[in-house]
């Protein structure tokens, strides 16, 4: 049976102050792990892109320029 998110901060207002750190914590090293598989997925298709052709290598150079034009456009 799924919770509604009000239910949830309900319950988790609820708990001792100790056990609403713990929650924090853990949903914390669950954003930074998810945040690095997402990275590493993206990196190994990049590689892969990069393998077969399809990405070109850019000196730092040219990619901080590229950056900085995009920025300026934007603005």
């Amino acid at each position: 049976m799924a919770l509604r998110f009000e239910q949830v901060v309900d319950t988790v207002m609820e708990l001792p102050f100790e056990q609403q750190e713990l929650l924090k914590e853990l949903i914390t090293k669950w954003h930074i792990e998810a945040r690095r598989s997402e990275i590493a997925s993206e990196a190994q298709a990049s590689l892969t892109l990069y393998r077969s052709g399809q990405l070109l290598s850019q000196s730092a150079r040219s990619v901080i320029a590229e950056l900085r034009q995009s920025l300026d456009e934007e603005e």
